[in-house]
């Protein structure tokens, strides 16, 4: 470990004499590219730095109980050294951590996709909610939310909504929401008062940049088209809802969120870009997750991740057995609870896996 440490260390002195190559300075390409893998970096250094550090102030405060001490001064250091040990124990487990590799788009903006499946218009206001939820969530973190295409109902839901989410490491703490979403409640159009089951699908993307997925225009066909509202009634007479096919893969995107027809097809193109990688990644990684599959788990879009049991106040995660009593406070955004849980389930399977290796 301390070996790879070492070596995380003398690439992080590299690239700061790289950068400060004049070359490089005035290549922004590679400057970009050296700046983000040091950034990337910049936390293990430093821990690993703090480490060797009190490792050496360990080994002091050892050196001097072999001195002649007083019983005071012999009690300071043997307390000393007590807390250094703690010290290098937390450190330790932090570096061990850090040196998990990291999972290349987590630094990315998402693209989510939120649909209303079974349930009906119930399913569908349920959608809305997690919209709403996630909204909300990524305006705690300081992110940018934008709306590229929605599709409504007559009750205030969405059938499906696509929206992206620009934030520094969006794509890590929102990849594990991709699956089915399902909710118990007494639905307000049903006088009765029954428990009804619904569920939403949650799609969640890492957007995709152009050096990373080349799409050609020739494998593109676009399609324009008037924009419509709920219940299909045109509100829009111009011709600025786009409709893009990538013909290699099938893969379809709509986009009329915008009155611009430029900016719709901006918008689907980046829908698009997504979905051609992520579809590619599935591919290229499907052999490896077969062998070897997180026990968390971000992948199976059907599989049923969490239930929101409205007359318990119950957000329940089944992945990882967790459950909260706290649906009111999760559905205004309020997740970090269950990302953070989820996150830390990731790790500890990352690190049994790296040690029966």
């Amino acid at each position: 470990m301390f070996d790879r440490l070492q070596s995380v260390e003398d690439r992080y002195e590299r690239l700061n004499e790289l950068l400060s190559d004049p070359e490089i300075v005035n290549d922004p390409k590679k400057l970009r590219e050296y700046s983000k893998e040091q950034s990337g970096i910049q936390e293990t250094v430093d821990v690993y730095r703090e480490y060797k550090e009190v490792r050496t102030q360990l080994q002091d405060a050892k050196a001097m109980l072999e001195e002649k001490l007083d019983a005071d001064m012999r009690e300071m250091v043997k307390e000393e050294l007590h807390e250094l040990e703690e010290q290098v124990e937390e450190l330790e487990a932090r570096l061990k951590i850090l040196l998990i590799p990291k999972d290349p788009n987590d630094d990315k903006n998402v693209i989510m996709e939120i649909r209303g499946a079974a349930g009906g218009d119930e399913a569908a206001l349920f959608a809305g909610d997690l919209y709403r939820m996630y909204s909300r969530f990524a305006e705690m973190q300081g992110w940018k939310t934008e709306v590229i295409d929605a599709n409504t109902t007559g009750v205030g839901g969405y059938k499906e909504i696509i929206f992206m989410i620009n934030g520094n490491g969006a794509f890590s703490k929102l990849k594990f929401e991709n699956g089915a979403h399902r909710v118990q409640r007494v639905p307000e159009t049903e006088s009765g008062g029954r428990i009804h089951t619904s569920t939403a699908t949650v799609a969640v993307l890492p957007e995709a940049e152009e050096v990373e997925i080349e799409i050609h225009d020739k494998d593109v066909r676009v399609d324009t088209f008037a924009s419509s509202g709920p219940g299909g009634q045109s509100v829009n007479t111009t011709m600025s809802a786009v409709r893009l096919t990538h013909l290699p893969t099938g893969t379809v995107v709509s986009c009329q969120d915008e009155k611009s027809q430029i900016k719709n097809k901006e918008k689907a193109m980046k829908v698009l870009r997504a979905r051609v990688y992520d579809k590619f990644q599935r591919e290229a990684q499907a052999e490896y997750d077969q062998v070897r599959k997180s026990a968390v788990g971000t992948g199976d879009r059907s599989e049923r991740i969490r239930t929101y049991n409205f007359p318990q106040n119950r957000v329940t995660d089944h992945r990882i057995g967790l459950t909260i009593q706290k649906l009111d406070q999760i559905l205004h955004g309020k997740i970090d609870e269950v990302i953070d849980a989820l996150i830390l389930e990731e790790q500890s399977a990352k690190l049994d896996s790296a040690s029966n290796e």
